[in-house]
């Protein structure tokens, strides 16, 4: 099982250094020049889209709106990748990667821009709301349905049911640790009752449909954002006279001469890069699902919003993470990088902390299971729109909840990273031929913000434009009405 693993995280690894990364910079350049920069230049247009009010939804219910679409694409992006993946780059890469991180943040916003727009532009109905994603703009957009099927279950199997056990080995790991401190003699049975516990409550939600996870996504990211953030400006403002040495330090480390002399840099530009693209989730074609779910009378507005999501993500809560760690003078080793945050967090607010932290995981490990559920349900219903279908991925993800909390999640973690690259390319090789229509739709936006409207979209505007099932008059009737009264 070693050399299999071993095997398998070198193809991994070679796998995103020598081609996923290189193609994604790549795309994501181009569409930087391509829409102007609008991952810069739109900042606060983002934030005014996110407070769009939605419609109704066919069945007469409210449809998801932008911010709880936000908030499904954060639950699912703001994971223990936060927590434990930042760390594993700064304990691979030094202080360089956190510099790295931050650089592909800035870059791939405009991939993520590019997607979520598609996914508003190409989304369709059902009975509560819109349901989308890459799988849908393959089919529509570039007319090659087996292209979306492929993709439709390479993101089932990856983040429905993979990342979803992950989640929860997640916390039955922290839950173990916690009660170890504690001094509870044998725990031996805690991972079987967490991974009980943990599958029931994902039951409740998921069965409850697409609402419900929207609902409980809204309610839980800002409590566990706000938790983590505040801890971190805590331990921030306690050493805030070694934040310049600090930032000085990532920055030195990111271009210095000594470590590209050892090859330091090339390594903390591959683990900044690639912790930071896992962790933000752009161009990988996962953000979208939720993006497309929301009703907005604008698609750009949504590619906007998840535009903001990547942002949100990276430069504020992997960043608290890297500065919590830089700030307790860590010790750079790999078999420390999964403790870093922990013992960081420690070191600077006492053991108490420890166990808040431990309530932080089991948040954001609960949340990315509802939002990797979203996922995986929105292209399930692509594959085949029958509701047995659906039953049976809610049922299997509860099963994958349970195991993963007995199990171990090396081997399923690495394998997980793989096919999620895959997952990548076949979404920037939809993504680069219909990028000139997500750009076309910018043109559009800008040109009726111009003029003092609050964009309005139906496809009539875009003559020549085909596959598109929604954005007819009768679907922004309600944004027109609601525009007039405002």
């Amino acid at each position: 099982m070693d050399a299999l693993d071993s095997e398998v995280t070198a193809l991994s690894d070679a796998f995103w250094a020598y081609l996923l990364i290189p193609v994604l910079l790549v795309l994501s350049i181009y569409f930087t020049v391509r829409s102007g920069g609008v991952q810069f230049r739109m900042l606060p247009e983002m934030f005014r889209a996110m407070r769009a009010a939605p419609g109704r939804a066919p069945d007469g219910g409210r449809p998801i709106s932008a911010l709880q679409a936000f908030a499904v694409s954060a639950a699912a992006r703001i994971g223990t990748g936060n927590i434990a993946g930042v760390a594993t780059a700064i304990a691979l890469g030094g202080p360089g990667a956190v510099f790295w991180m931050w650089s592909m943040a800035l870059v791939v916003g405009a991939a993520s821009f590019v997607e979520s727009t598609l996914a508003q532009l190409y989304k369709v109905r059902d009975t509560t709301g819109y349901r989308g994603g890459p799988a849908y703009y393959m089919q529509a957009g570039l007319n090659a349905r087996w292209m979306g099927v492929l993709f439709a279950v390479v993101i089932t199997v990856t983040f429905g049911l993979v990342f979803s056990s992950i989640q929860s080995n997640t916390i039955a790991g922290a839950l173990v640790n916690t009660a170890r401190t504690a001094g509870l003699p044998e725990t031996s049975w805690l991972p079987y009752a967490v991974g009980a516990l943990v599958a029931a409550l994902t039951a409740v939600v998921v069965f409850g449909g697409a609402r419900r996870i929207a609902r409980a996504a809204t309610l839980l990211v800002p409590v566990m954002a706000t938790v983590y953030i505040a801890m971190g400006l805590v331990i921030i403002a306690m050493n805030a006279a070694q934040v310049p040495a600090m930032v000085g330090e990532i920055v030195a480390h990111a271009f210095g001469l000594r470590e590209i002399a050892a090859g330091g840099v090339g390594t903390a530009i591959v683990q900044g890069m690639r912790r930071g693209m896992f962790s933000n989730e752009a161009g990988l074609g996962s953000a979208p699902n939720a993006g497309a779910s929301a009703a907005v009378s604008h698609p750009v507005k949504q590619g906007l919003v998840q535009t903001l999501g990547v942002y949100f993500d990276t430069l504020l809560v992997c960043s608290t993470t890297a500065f919590i760690i830089l700030l307790s003078e860590p010790t750079y080793t790999e078999e420390a990088g999964p403790t870093l945050t922990q013992n960081a967090m420690e070191a600077n607010l006492g053991p108490w902390a420890l166990h808040v932290l431990t309530a932080v995981i089991l948040l954001v490990a609960f949340t990315s299971v509802l939002g990797n559920t979203f996922y995986g349900s929105s292209n399930v219903a692509f594959i085949s729109p029958s509701p047995h279908a659906a039953t049976g991925f809610r049922l299997a993800v509860v099963a994958a909840v349970f195991l993963g909390a007995i199990g171990s999640g090396g081997l399923v973690w690495t394998l997980g990273d793989l096919t999620m690259g895959v997952m990548a390319l076949v979404n920037l090789a939809a993504l680069a031929p219909l990028a000139g229509t997500a750009c076309r739709l910018l043109s559009d936006y800008v040109q009726q913000r111009r003029e003092g409207r609050d964009p309005v979209f139906t496809r009539d505007r875009m003559p020549g434009l085909t596959g598109v099932d929604c954005w007819e008059e009768s679907d922004v009737a309600a944004f027109r009405d609601r525009a007039r009264v405002d």
